[in-house]
């Protein structure tokens, strides 16, 4: 079964590109020079940033769905950033490196069943869950921290 991830629109974070940090700060958001890889996963590009790039940290909601699960964390975007990664049938280096979880939604944004793996053991994974008809979409989220990396969906 084929999937696909997709980065973030940038288009809703270049507001905040090229503002101070104090106007940064006054929306809740910092930036950070990167001083360490892995270490800054951006989720517009769906990859970690090299060092010297400059990294906006912020507050995002990556499930809107109007439903216990509703949810919101901190996520890294580069500034400047202007495409969305669109890769099909692979996984981005970022997510392969590092352990996940995953977490399977049905149509109505409610979880309906979730599960950790190492990325580079995530395949089987992704297809055991878009096996059932019920499952409409999958988010991956950084086992560690608990922050969103990217969404999942059937091609």
């Amino acid at each position: 079964m084929g999937f696909r991830v997709q980065g973030l629109d940038p288009a809703q974070f270049s507001h905040l590109f090229g503002r101070s940090d104090d106007e940064l700060a006054s929306v809740g958001a910092r930036r950070y020079v990167v001083d360490s890889k892995p270490g800054f996963p951006d989720r517009i590009e769906v990859r970690d940033l090299d060092m010297g790039e400059t990294a906006i940290l912020l507050n995002y909601e990556h499930q809107p769905a109007d439903t216990p699960y509703r949810a919101r964390h901190a996520i890294f975007v580069r500034e400047g950033a202007d495409k969305a990664l669109d890769l099909v049938d692979a996984l981005p280096e970022v997510i392969r490196i590092r352990p996940i979880s995953l977490r399977a939604f049905n149509e109505a944004g409610e979880m309906i069943d979730a599960d950790l793996a190492n990325g580079a053991d995530l395949v089987p994974l992704i297809d055991r869950f878009f096996a059932s008809p019920a499952v409409a979409y999958l988010h991956a989220h950084y086992a560690k921290r608990g922050c969103f990396a990217a969404r999942i969906d059937r091609t």
